[in-house]
């Protein structure tokens, strides 16, 4: 049944998961993290971005990160994920709504994360062309259990609001 209000607010939810390995870059945020183990991916598996990705693209629902930038197109080999949250962005101005807000989570074992955050945080706000204030990042670690837990990979969530241009 259609609605004579329209819905000017949007939420979305993203998730990323990788394999952990030698001889990858750790890249998350778009920042380097240093570490002996990196995101093993089609692009530069970056699941900070890719969650976000999933998010925004989610929330204007335009379907998700793999439908747009498929791991199966040569075009997206080692490309840099700030590339696609750039071109996700793009697709829901092209909707018609703004990113308000973002609070994402990343869980990996090791290396601790809490120094890289404010980097991070600056790089998405500056992407999205949001406030800073308006990017929450959050780090755990797996504790021991699952993939995570044991070191072999890194997981990422996103929750994102939209607003109506």
């Amino acid at each position: 049944m259609a609605s004579n209000h329209p819905i000017n607010f949007r939420t979305g939810f993203g998730v990323d998961r990788h394999q952990l390995v030698k001889g990858r870059k750790l890249i998350l945020g778009g920042i380097h993290i240093e570490s002996e183990l990196g995101a093993l991916g089609h692009s530069d598996a970056d699941v900070l971005f890719h969650a976000i990705c999933d998010a925004i693209l989610g929330a204007a629902n335009l379907r998700d990160i793999g439908y747009h930038f498929p791991d199966t197109s040569s075009d997206f080999k080692n490309i840099d994920s700030a590339i696609l949250l750039k071109k996700s962005r793009s697709l829901v101005l092209e909707k018609g709504y703004l990113v308000g807000n973002i609070d994402c989570t990343v869980f990996l074992e090791q290396p601790k994360l809490s120094g890289y955050i404010p980097e991070m945080s600056v790089k998405i706000a500056e992407i999205l062309e949001i406030d800073h204030d308006a990017v929450s990042i959050k780090a755990t670690r797996g504790e021991g259990v699952g993939p995570v837990g044991r070191g072999e990979a890194i997981q990422a969530y996103c929750s994102a609001l939209l607003y109506k241009k």
